[in-house]
């Protein structure tokens, strides 16, 4: 008997507390392993995956005192030292149903529902966030490597746990995709005040909103041969034609949209008039730090960078 989440597409069955959303842990039986060489491998079952664990266990902890869902199903208070329940695999809904594997009802009057993983985000801990990230990826890997891209024939699961779709024809194995991009928080003192700014824009990806408009920073996918140091100044000149100094590395988040590695990093401003690449960008402007339009939600490594900044000034 293990537990599982439950997705569709990039949303994750959750239950209602009075904190906000929780994922459910849904119990299930291990699927049947077949006998290869001696060796026990799990049965290749299309929707559901392995989740591995690869943050510490503090990063498991909740930030506050919020109702956090066990794996029993049972709402508990947990004080904020305590470890949030994890889940040991993933499976997609539909999966979940062909299988007739039990699930909390879901319905409008239930409490029980599915939620973007995106709002998701602002509340979980870590560990928790990173997970339902990885377990996205992977099933939407898993779904769209069902053939050998090299001469088409069907796919397996690889032996011993590897997370491998391998080719019985050619051999080919097919790993899961990663790709890099890079996001930098870029900043100056305003020439007039000596405040300091940041950098911001607002993307024509972000669509239609209401206002106030969403502005974040700026980003870009890593090109073949490369560097990230590389990608920050192609990507920064191509969209808003200016010169850094001092690039350097801060941290990085798993986005999954749709297999994203965001490699967050900082810049000063060092030289070039703000132009804009129009196909990409509607605006973008240094804003001084006490005057900041609306910005990415908690949880995101954008909403992370500028609130670096902020505390390095002393501002809330």
């Amino acid at each position: 008997m293990t537990c599982a989440f439950i997705f569709s597409d990039d949303t994750v069955l959750c239950r209602q507390t009075p904190e906000g959303w929780w994922p459910w842990h849904v119990d299930y039986l291990t699927p049947d392993v077949a006998a290869t060489d001696d060796v026990a491998v799990p049965a290749y079952q299309l929707g559901c995956v392995t989740l591995l664990e690869s943050l510490a266990p503090s990063h498991w902890q909740a930030d506050d005192n919020r109702h956090n869902a066990n794996a029993n199903n049972t709402t508990l208070d947990k004080p904020t030292h305590a470890f949030t329940a994890r889940a040991t695999c993933a499976m997609t809904y539909e999966y979940a149903t062909a299988h007739h594997i039990a699930l909390p009802l879901i319905a409008e009057s239930s409490g029980n529902a599915f939620i973007p993983y995106r709002q998701l985000i602002t509340q979980l801990p870590m560990a928790l966030s990173d997970q339902l990230s990885q377990a996205i990826q992977l099933l939407r890997w898993q779904a769209d490597t069902q053939f050998c891209s090299r001469c088409a024939s069907p796919v397996v699961h690889a032996r011993l746990g590897e997370r491998a779709m391998v080719c019985p024809t050619c051999k080919l194995r097919q790993y899961p995709r990663v790709q890099p991009c890079i996001i930098t928080a870029i900043t100056r003192p305003n020439p007039q005040t000596g405040e300091m700014q940041i950098l911001l824009a607002h993307h024509h990806r972000y669509g239609q909103q209401k206002q106030p408009l969403q502005y974040g920073l700026i980003a870009g996918f890593v090109e073949v041969g490369e560097s990230l140091e590389h990608a920050v100044v192609r990507e920064v000149y191509e969209e808003v034609n200016i010169h850094l100094t001092d690039i350097r590395y801060v941290s990085s988040q798993p986005w999954p949209y749709p297999s994203n590695l965001m490699l967050g990093f900082r810049a000063t401003y060092a030289s070039g008039e703000l132009i804009i690449q129009e196909d990409e960008l509607s605006h973008a402007d240094f804003f001084d730090l006490s005057s900041l339009p609306k910005i990415p939600a908690k949880g995101s490594i954008a909403y992370e960078l500028i609130e670096q900044i902020l505390r390095e000034q002393g501002m809330a």
